[in-house]
């Protein structure tokens, strides 16, 4: 975990560059360019591509931010503090805190629009957003390592788990969740009300001496999740390309993506430390679902309609845009 990378020092003021910005930026230029060359490949205007691309980035951060916001509302709504003070965490993007399909809800619909807009084949240009979409989400999940979010379940492995420092996420959690966590009582403040506040480092109560035992506060390992996730959005990028180079009926190539990534989000949500929102009775047995959950079911129907659909009236397509029959 590492929040900052670094500070850039412009007229006599640091700027912090967080690592979880940092990697939406280099997410951003990946995929439009990424973008920019398989349209090009495929015999279209890539400059449209690149467009879009900046269409999905700002609707996908904001309905991705959105979701997020939706999800943890108590986080947001906290009367504790005033409401200026609290939409100022809710608009606080650089701290983390964004869901994928939030994003993917908004952005598709606007990116769909603008394809209309161009006339760019609509079932072309989901194949390709579906390959650069994977990317994207690869370098996303690498940000969410740096930050210290999405992190998975306690792992009691010291090979496969993960700590993380002092006020990260995972730490707030488990103490949160366990008050007798081997936290020094030095380091917590105890309020009127129950509740239990771990010192900031920047607080006027943290002297030198407690801020050497917050250097040496960790989490109890975690499972790497943003790491698994990570290493599955690059496969199934690698995956689709090859599939778009083969003879295919267009549109394929977006159905497997909606296929193939609920089906990886909805295991990796069994290794993540996700709240269950949906707790059907099933034969008897309580069976727990998450939201990321609930929508990966949906992309899954979604991808195997859309691949039935596609493939009734639909020719195949070589590379490059030459046509042979089904």
């Amino acid at each position: 975990m590492r929040q900052i990378i670094f500070t850039l020092n412009l007229f006599g003021r640091e700027i912090p560059i967080y690592g979880y910005g940092l990697m939406l930026v280099v997410a951003f230029v990946a995929c439009s360019q990424i973008a920019k060359r398989l349209a090009g490949r495929l015999g279209y205007n890539g400059e449209l591509f690149v467009n879009a691309a900046m269409i999905a980035i700002i609707t996908g951060l904001i309905g991705a931010r959105l979701c997020h916001v939706l999800e943890n509302l108590g986080e947001f709504t906290n009367p504790h503090l005033t409401f200026w003070h609290n939409l100022q965490n809710a608009l606080n993007v650089s701290a983390g805190g964004l869901t994928f399909y939030g994003g993917f809800l908004l952005a598709t619909p606007c990116c769909i629009g603008y394809a209309l807009y161009h006339r760019v084949p609509i079932k072309l240009g989901m194949d390709v957003v579906a390959i650069v979409l994977m990317i994207g989400l690869g370098f996303g999940r690498i940000g969410c390592l740096l930050n210290g979010c999405c992190f998975g379940e306690r792992c009691d492995v010291p090979t496969l788990g993960m700590k993380f420092p002092y006020l990260s996420e995972p730490y707030l959690k488990q103490l949160a969740d366990d008050p007798g966590l081997r936290v020094p009582p030095a380091l917590l403040q105890f309020r009127g009300d129950g509740t239990i506040t771990p010192i900031h480092p920047n607080s006027p109560q943290a002297n030198a001496t407690l801020r050497q035992l917050m250097a040496g506060q960790q989490s109890l390992p975690v499972l790497p999740t943003q790491v698994y996730s990570s290493i599955t959005a690059f496969l199934l990028a690698g995956l689709l390309f090859c599939y778009l180079t083969l003879p295919h009926i267009d549109g394929r190539v977006f159905a497997l993506m909606l296929v193939l990534e609920g089906l990886a989000r909805f295991i990796l949500e069994m290794l993540r430390s996700e709240d269950v929102v949906w707790n059907p009775h099933l034969f008897g047995h309580g069976l727990g679902f998450s939201i990321s959950q609930m929508f990966a079911m949906m992309n899954i129907t979604a991808g195997l309609v859309m691949w039935w659909a596609v493939g009734k009236c639909a020719k195949a397509t070589w590379p490059g845009g030459e046509h042979m029959t089904a």
